[in-house]
């Protein structure tokens, strides 16, 4: 680790606390995601599902620890949390997370058009509009908080 690298980590704010406006802000943002998917239908584990492949793709450890602890919680299995990093080799998932996976991957990769528009048909093809709606919303605001985490830095503890 350099220096400067080694220097600048000590220095780091949990923007949450620094701003603590915005971070509520998006707070109820999450709040109104979280809504939008109760009223689309979709249930706990498969937002959970969304919450934590997002933030294995953007190496969240504090998202990844909070979310597999809600994901437990709500009745999702140490096997499939196990797999889900693999998820597209493994009959594990019903075709609605698949659908779902797809999109949230889709949605954390924008730029990565042809596997956007795959993902989009896909999910078409088993998802309502409220659903997908809630799907992409989803995606949306866990990639939000996933970056407030990693470059706030905030830790996780142990239990």
């Amino acid at each position: 680790m350099s220096d400067v690298v080694a220097a600048s980590a000590g220095q780091r704010i949990y923007l949450d606390k620094q701003t603590p406006d915005a971070y509520r802000a998006f707070v109820r943002a999450a709040q109104t995601v979280r809504t939008a998917a109760d009223t689309a239908g979709l249930d706990r584990i498969l937002v959970e599902l969304v919450n934590l492949r997002v933030s294995q793709l953007n190496g969240c450890a504090y998202c990844l620890d909070t979310h597999t602890r809600a994901a437990l919680a709500a009745g999702e299995t140490p096997r499939r949390l196990g797999v889900l990093a693999a998820w597209r080799d493994t009959a594990l998932f019903t075709p609605r997370e698949r659908a779902a996976l797809a999109l949230a991957e889709a949605t954390t990769h924008p730029a990565e058009a042809d596997a956007q528009e795959r993902a989009y048909a896909e999910a078409r093809e088993v998802l309502d509009d409220a659903e997908l709606s809630a799907v992409v919303w989803g995606a949306i605001a866990i990639n939000a908080f996933n970056r407030v985490s990693i470059l706030s830095k905030h830790p996780v503890r142990p239990s």
